[in-house]
């Protein structure tokens, strides 16, 4: 017995140091229905993430400032197309994100989802129209979620016919020049089921992601991290524990090294039968966090 208990902790307890507990983001953002992604800048002045409705018919990136939780504002690019999964380059020069609008701009229909991107001068400036990455790493497959390295290195999420399982996670090489073909990451990463939403560390040295429905975790989608040996090769992923992941959906991870904060989407739960002195407190308590929508939390954790 005292064996099995033990095995238990290791599986729950990974290398990495916990400085607070998980809570919301923002209560200020319970004003919508779904939030599903998020980034943020280093020095943590301006972040943005993915809006949605409901049934994440209708998808729009925002922006905030300085921390401003109550004044959100959506980027002019955002039209009657999906755009989701912001990330910001290191440099804030670059928005990265995964939209279904229409690759030529003379087209109308909307596209699989691709892999976009805009650009400004300084954080000042207005960001131009959204560019494509290209064939090189986009194809007639969807391409979600994606994250770059310091040297340029592109993650990502793609559902492929050629991969391991339904969604897996892939990266492509950046040369100074130009992007190689996507390559699929070793079967520590991926496997026959569903990998998607991959972070991955400025050094490279460690990947968060979601496994969904993977044995041994703790069910629907967990968070888990994997580091890379001395030759340079990803080792067998770890659950990140139940101090993070719950039984419902875990997702969408974004890590600030710089504060050591750990930034992800959970559909966790906490709604149980009661009796409400009026509508306001029904309100209160249904559009409040842990709802089953999908919210924005964070912890302090040194990786």
């Amino acid at each position: 017995m005292r064996i099995q208990i033990l095995i238990l902790l290791a599986l729950f307890i990974p290398n990495f140091i916990f400085g607070q507990e998980v809570t919301i983001l923002s209560s200020e953002l319970n004003k919508f229905p779904n939030i599903r992604d998020f980034c943020i800048s280093d020095n943590e002045d301006e972040a943005y993430f993915t809006i949605q409705s409901p049934n994440q018919d209708l998808s729009q990136i925002v922006r905030v400032e300085n921390n401003r939780w109550e004044n959100p504002s959506l980027l002019p690019f955002c039209d009657g197309y999906s755009y989701l999964e912001p990330f910001l380059s290191s440099d804030g020069k670059r928005l990265y994100f995964a939209s279904n609008r229409p690759k030529n701009e003379t087209d109308t229909i909307k596209s699989d989802f691709d892999i976009w991107y805009v650009e400004r001068e300084n954080k000042k400036s207005k960001w131009s129209k959204p560019i494509n990455l290209g064939p090189q790493v986009n194809s007639e497959n969807d391409e979600f979620y994606p994250t770059l390295a310091n040297n340029g290195n592109l993650y990502f999420t793609m559902d492929a016919k050629t991969g391991l399982g339904k969604d897996d996670i892939y990266y492509c090489k950046w040369n100074g020049i130009e992007y190689t073909k996507p390559i699929l990451l070793n079967n520590n990463i991926n496997s026959d089921g569903y990998e998607f939403n991959a972070f991955i560390s400025k050094d490279e040295s460690f990947i968060i992601y979601t496994k969904y429905n993977a044995k041994g975790g703790l069910g629907s989608g967990d968070l888990y991290i994997s580091k890379k040996d001395e030759n340079g090769e990803w080792k067998s992923a770890e659950n990140m524990g139940n101090a993070i992941n719950t039984k419902y959906m875990e997702y969408c991870p974004f890590y600030n090294s710089k504060t050591n904060t750990l930034y992800f989407t959970s559909r966790r739960a906490n709604l149980s039968p009661k009796k409400f002195k009026n509508i306001k407190q029904y309100l209160e308590k249904i559009t409040g966090s842990e709802n089953g929508l999908s919210k924005i939390y964070k912890c302090k954790i040194k990786i």
